[in-house]
């Protein structure tokens, strides 16, 4: 299948102030990743995401010392600085302090498309914030008008169907505050959400925060769906604050409730008009190329309707998965479904094949040549070496499993229907299913739970298969390999981001 050529880019974004003279906030307080690990007495610091090593000055690890115990990172321009290296790479999480930023510098844009008894719920809640609901061509526009009307919001209505993107946009041309809170009409925000967002925005880097977005709590007689959804959302990024970027733990997040800062946008289009799913994803991707931070944090939650019935779970997963070839010709290799270096990948391979020696040999390679490069920067190599190799191949391979089979699950159903190929293909659907169903509690037996898994991964995979069809690419069914070890050379790791610093 020939890829596509590249869709026609959207408005472009303001570029996000210099990142290497861009200090953080002297009243930010910062909490260490729980990647990041120190090695070497507190002179070496490994962590990050991607996973890196920073070199730490003894000054340095005296200003690390204190703000481990809770100190701010304080006035001094260089410990400010060693704090924004540290924190745009993901090896810190910054926790602001009394925002600048309050809620009247907050608009609320509400897309909206027939779903009057949500948006009076919603509007409900968002209590006294100013809001703007666009209604994207409802059926019954005037009862949208009415129920916004009602509760004080502006109120733009679309001639016809045009999209959350193209809603989104008409609902920011007319925002008037600093701050720009896009939340979908089946969304309803708890209590007290958008206090853990707003002093994110103090550091002038952040360009957006994202809440946690968790299923409507359901009663305790709630049917497989909802007990699964309630686990498995697409739209639940977990529990781990952190950047927001493709690679890291959090490669995106939902735009069903999003805070923007609303002078990011350099024309009339934030969101990319083209897109009518994925769009969310597309922005935050756009955001983080132009220099901004997106953060994500769980603190703050948002509870989003699912869909009620199993058909039109199915499809809403089918429609997820359709995006990502649409995406695909913008961000390329974002959306392959597996990173992995090709020594890992090695290993992997070996072991399915029952080749335990040879994949002990290949990881042991891996791991001498990263341990070689690593020489004279740290007291023991190996040791270090075979943390981020030895380490990440094993804690790597499920993942990789689980996201491999929910891309190509189509093949593997298919698989199901011959003898030769249905052993294989069974286990690769019910492996990551199972993985999944006990590392999270549940009231649901693995064997319900395991068919959800299934049916969830197949629709989806179809969705991929379609998107990736009309967009003409296969980006995001093929891995994505690296052929040469991620790790820094002895003289790049000397001028690594963590160097010494005068604190």
């Amino acid at each position: 299948m020939p890829h596509r050529s590249r869709l026609p880019a959207p408005s472009p974004l303001r570029p996000a102030p210099p990142r290497a003279s861009t200090p953080l906030p002297a009243s930010f307080v910062l909490t260490e990743d729980p990647s990041t690990q120190s090695l070497d007495g507190g002179s070496v610091l490994l962590g990050g995401s991607p996973l890196r090593l920073f070199r730490i000055s003894e000054r340095a690890r005296g200003l690390l010392a204190r703000w481990r115990a809770g100190a701010p990172v304080g006035t001094a321009r260089p410990a400010q600085l060693l704090a924004r290296r540290l924190v745009s790479a993901g090896a810190f999480v910054p926790q602001p302090g009394t925002p600048t930023f309050g809620p009247d510098d907050v608009t609320v844009v509400v897309p909206v498309r027939d779903r009057p008894a949500q948006l009076e719920r919603l509007l409900g809640a968002l209590g006294d914030l100013a809001c703007v609901v666009v209604d994207d061509a409802s059926a019954d526009a005037g009862a949208t008008r009415e129920i916004a009307e009602h509760h004080g919001a502006r109120f733009i209505g679309l001639a016809v169907n045009a999209g959350p993107s193209v809603a989104r946009n008409a609902g920011l041309a007319t925002a008037d505050g600093a701050l720009v809170a896009f939340v979908d009409s089946d969304c309803v925000p708890t209590a007290g959400w958008l206090a853990p967002l707003l002093g994110h925005f103090d550091d002038p880097l952040v360009g957006a925060v994202a809440p946690r977005v968790v299923p409507t709590p359901s009663g305790p007689r709630a049917g497989a769906l909802a007990r699964y959804a309630a686990l498995r959302s697409s739209l639940d990024r977990g529990p781990r604050e952190g950047l927001v970027r493709p690679g890291s733990a959090v490669p995106f997040v939902p735009g069903a409730a999003l805070l923007v800062r609303a002078d990011v946008a350099d024309g009339p289009e934030l969101f990319d008009p083209e897109l009518r799913g994925g769009e969310d994803v597309d922005l935050v991707w756009r955001l983080v190329e132009a220099g901004w931070d997106v953060r994500f944090v769980p603190a703050s939650s948002v509870a989003h309707d699912g869909p009620p019935a199993f058909g039109s779970f199915l499809a809403r997963q089918a429609f997820y998965g359709s995006t990502a070839g649409p995406l695909a010709l913008r961000h390329g290799e974002a959306l392959a479904p597996v990173h992995t270096s090709a020594w890992s990948l090695a290993v992997w391979a070996l072991t399915l094949a029952r080749r335990p020696v040879l994949a002990q040999a290949t990881l042991a390679a891996s791991v001498a040549i990263l341990a070689n490069r690593l020489a004279g920067l740290v007291r023991d190599p190996v040791a270090v070496a075979t943390r981020i190799a030895g380490g990440g191949t094993a804690r790597s391979a499920l993942p990789a499993l689980a996201n491999l089979v929910r891309a190509w699950s189509p093949a593997l159903v298919l698989g199901l229907a011959s003898r030769r190929t249905r052993r294989a293909a069974a286990l690769a659907l019910l492996v990551p299913a199972l993985r999944d169903w006990a590392d999270n509690p549940s009231t649901l037996d693995p064997l319900r739970y395991a068919a959800l898994h299934v049916a969830d991964d197949a629709a989806y995979g179809v969705g991929v298969w379609a998107g990736c069809a009309r967009a003409r690419t296969i980006v995001p069914l093929v891995p994505r390999i690296s052929w040469r070890a991620r790790v820094w050379s002895s003289r790049s790791l000397r001028r690594s981001l963590g160097g010494p610093v005068d604190g």
